[in-house]
């Protein structure tokens, strides 16, 4: 896994997330797995640092 791969999923899921703002429960959803991605990303790019 990547940076830029675990970007990528938090932006596609965001995106999911924008295009069914109809569905409250779902959308709070997707933004909260979006939310572990960028958690991801941020753990990947401290580790690349030590």
């Amino acid at each position: 896994m990547t940076f830029d791969e675990a970007l990528a999923n938090a932006t596609r899921l965001l995106s999911f997330a924008e295009a069914d703002a109809t569905n409250l429960a779902l959308m709070e959803r997707l933004e909260s797995l979006a939310d572990s991605w960028l958690s991801v990303a941020a753990l990947i790019t401290e580790r690349e640092r030590v």
